[in-house]
């Protein structure tokens, strides 16, 4: 474990820039995200449920499956809430559907070309069902990642600060 510091928390696209203590380690390549296809093979790691199944590094094989606008219309009126009107007013960005089952403990994680092992995305959300509980016991299959681009955003930020 280390201790880490927040350099830069970016709330619109759900990052964080942390400098962790201790020795550095070797840096994974940021391929530009707008190069992902559509059907795209590509992984993702991170610790699964790490509290239940212990923290030990898994790694998911996936395809994007779509490529699309992270704010979804609501179904209904009565399902539009102040944050989705608000996300809705800070602008939408693209963001990588994903045919693979993330857990509780693949957030934050690269996802990368699974030919080049260039990172091209942070896993972000899993698309639940029912509660939170039955993420696990149900998984829907569908999670998403946050493009790479905006990380590279949040690098060059802090090169010029």
């Amino acid at each position: 474990m280390r201790a880490a510091s927040v350099l830069e928390v970016d709330r619109i696209h759900d990052l964080a820039l942390l400098r962790f203590e201790g020795a550095p380690v070797a840096p994974l390549t940021l391929r530009d995200s707008k190069s992902v296809r559509e059907g795209q093979s590509v992984a993702f790691m991170g610790f699964p449920i790490g509290g239940a199944l212990g923290f030990s590094s898994v790694t998911h094989r996936a395809m994007v499956s779509s490529i699309t606008a992270i704010v979804l219309p609501a179904a209904t009126g009565a399902q539009l809430t102040e944050r989705s009107i608000r996300s809705l007013r800070d602008g939408n960005f693209d963001i990588f559907q994903l045919d693979g089952t993330a857990y509780p403990g693949n957030s934050g994680g690269p996802l990368f070309d699974a030919e080049t092992g260039e990172v091209v995305g942070i896993v972000n959300m899993v698309f639940v069902k029912g509660t939170k509980e039955s993420a696990i016991s149900q998984p829907s299959g569908i999670s998403y990642a946050i493009p790479s681009n905006f990380v590279v955003q949040l690098l060059q930020r802090q090169k010029t600060n």
